[in-house]
């Protein structure tokens, strides 16, 4: 699944319009009133995510870099949601234990699989760099100035206050401006997507289940 800086194939994104990883163009975002997390360096490992159904509100998505522990950068494409209501969560990550003699092993977690508990989470920021959906949306602006980005999950940053960071995010130089887009609601079904870093203001996990399994691919993982 890993890819290298400037090999990402941006091409099976299904949101339209995904921002430029040029250097000049990334958006650097700054979480107001310390809503999130601080900033952390990436493990490097992308892991999958897949749900029934998202719903979100205050929809954005622009340009940024995750950074490694290392220094390596990863280009992605954040999507930011004030709220999310997320039906049918998995997530799946794979390590390789060879060296302990055990192969592969995939980290697999299941939540909200009750539909009248789905799971929740608010300012949340998802730093992708695949993602295959059906996707709606109201009041669309493609190509806005992500420096005019509004929301909560978005707040907090300007163009001209330097390198900023939030999740897994380097930020940009001073000056900096980037191609974004946004959306009064975002619902996506059949969500399948590839990611570096999640952050959330609350993350609500109803029915959490947690296993480890021998392998990978086919019923390992997500999808």
């Amino acid at each position: 699944m890993s890819k290298t800086y400037g090999k990402t194939r941006w091409k099976r994104f299904a949101l339209v319009m995904v921002p430029s990883v040029a250097a000049t163009a990334m958006v650097g975002v700054s979480i107001a009133n310390s809503a999130l997390a601080a900033s952390f360096s990436i493990s490097g490992q992308q892991f999958k995510v897949s749900t029934d159904q998202l719903h979100g509100t205050n929809f954005a998505q622009f340009g940024s870099v995750d950074i490694e522990a290392n220094g390596k950068p990863h280009p992605v494409a954040v999507s930011a949601f004030d709220h999310a209501t997320i039906n049918n969560l998995c997530q799946s990550v794979v390590t390789d234990l060879s060296a302990f003699g055990l192969g592969k092993i995939t980290l697999q977690l299941h939540a909200g699989t009750d539909s009248a508990k789905p799971v929740e989470a608010s300012n949340l920021l998802i730093d992708l760099e695949q993602l295959k959906a059906d996707a709606s949306f109201t009041d669309m602006n493609i190509g806005q100035d992500a420096s005019t980005l509004s929301g909560t999950a978005t707040q907090g940053w300007t163009p001209h206050a330097g390198v900023t960071k939030a999740g897994g995010g380097a930020g940009l130089p001073t000056g900096a401006t980037g191609f974004a887009q946004s959306a009064k609601t975002a619902d996506l079904s059949g969500v399948q997507q590839t990611a570096r870093a999640t952050s959330a203001g609350t993350f609500k996990l109803n029915g959490l289940s947690l296993a480890l399994k021998s392998g990978d691919g086919a019923g390992n993982e997500c999808f």
